[in-house]
């Protein structure tokens, strides 16, 4: 019985990522401060803005970048950031327009750059910068299964362009969950609100995440989940410590918060360990066997943020929801299409060319 549990542990490192196979390493000589139940304080505000994505831009065959790709990608923005900060032309048309100039994300987003903040610099883990946040497989891809739609985070299932009534609309328009899976699992960076703040307690972990102030919970006292049948926002999170790390292992997704097409099957595990005073190292493993053809995961490091995480008044003063239905009913009156809205532009670049500095 021993030689059998000894196989089956050591298969499940072999098919884990080396984020958890091995754990992460501490800068040399530091050690984590203690919470007052003895465990490592990961307590504070941290933030993961960085112009690496989760996917590997296919242009890119390798995980670590050399220092002068990342050079080259953080020049490129640099300038995208300046031209977009420049002062808009009050004759220009939309068109006119430099589409999103702080990620170069599109031809119809338009947001100016002084309102965004996906990060100025490449994710570095270890100090080493990276081409994507995936490190297994060695692609840097998510392995989709064959006619699997590898659908955009927290879009309904109808498609970010359905505007028959509110409830079709993505959860971002609707101010339920942030856009882009920023409020995790997977916790991913967007374009702008990419704040998180830790609060510790012996039974319950807290991660406030800044975008629509969605807040995760992980019950820190039993590693048993919620019946299937319930299925909360952000899904049901349990927690435990192996050593310094906090383990986290999530399922029960409700049904409209989607991670690139997974199913009701979806499990989720996550890994947080302070690495140094202002880092705190981030892995994650996904697995669905219905959607993927392997489990996959990957690592990044957040970054400690230096003010707090300010209210996100989503629907406050927002007439944009009331904006996209109406304009959904005059398009069926002409039969004349209008442009793509924000939220579907950034839906799209999301669900397809996303993935590594896109630059």
């Amino acid at each position: 019985m021993h030689r059998i549990a000894l196989a089956a542990s050591l298969a499940a490192l072999m098919l884990a990522p080396p984020a958890f196979a091995q754990g992460p390493k501490p800068a040399a000589g530091y050690h984590a401060p203690r919470a007052a139940d003895g465990h490592p304080d990961l307590e504070g505000t941290w933030t993961n803005a960085s112009l690496t994505r989760l996917e590997r831009n296919p242009k890119f065959d390798h995980l670590a970048l050399t220092e002068a790709e990342a050079a080259q990608i953080e020049g490129r923005n640099k300038a995208l950031v300046s031209l977009g900060n420049k002062p808009t032309d009050p004759k220009a048309k939309v068109t006119d327009l430099p589409a999103d100039c702080s990620d170069n994300r599109g031809t119809n987003c338009n947001y100016n750059a002084a309102w965004t903040d996906p990060g100025a610099s490449v994710m570095r883990v270890a100090g080493q910068p990276r081409s994507g946040f995936i490190t297994s497989p060695a692609s840097g891809r998510i392995p989709m299964r064959a006619g699997v739609r590898p659908a955009a985070p927290n879009i309904p299932r109808g498609g970010a362009g359905v505007s028959d009534n509110p409830e079709t609309r993505a959860l971002g328009e609707r101010c339920i969950l942030g856009f882009g899976g920023t409020s995790g699992p997977i916790m991913l960076p967007v374009l702008y609100n990419n704040t998180y703040q830790i609060i510790q307690s012996p039974g319950r972990v807290g991660i406030l995440v800044e975008m629509d102030h969605d807040v995760r919970t992980i019950r820190m006292d039993s590693r048993q989940h919620l019946p299937a049948g319930v299925r909360p926002w952000l899904g049901d999170s349990v927690g435990w410590w192996e050593g310094d790390t906090l383990v986290i292992e999530t399922t029960n997704f409700h049904p409209e918060e989607t991670l690139r097409g997974a199913s009701d099957h979806l499990k989720v595990t996550e890994r947080l360990t302070r690495v140094g005073k202002d880092r705190l190292h981030y892995a994650f493993w996904v697995e669905d066997p219905t959607v993927f053809t392997e489990a996959w995961g990957g690592e990044y490091e957040f970054a400690r943020s230096r003010g707090p995480v300010y209210e996100y008044a989503c629907h406050e003063g927002n007439y944009g929801l009331v904006g996209i239905l109406a304009g959904a009913r005059a398009e069926e009156r002409t039969g004349v299409k209008t442009a793509p809205t924000n939220i579907d532009q950034v839906a799209k670049a999301e669900e397809g060319e996303e993935g590594g500095p896109s630059n």
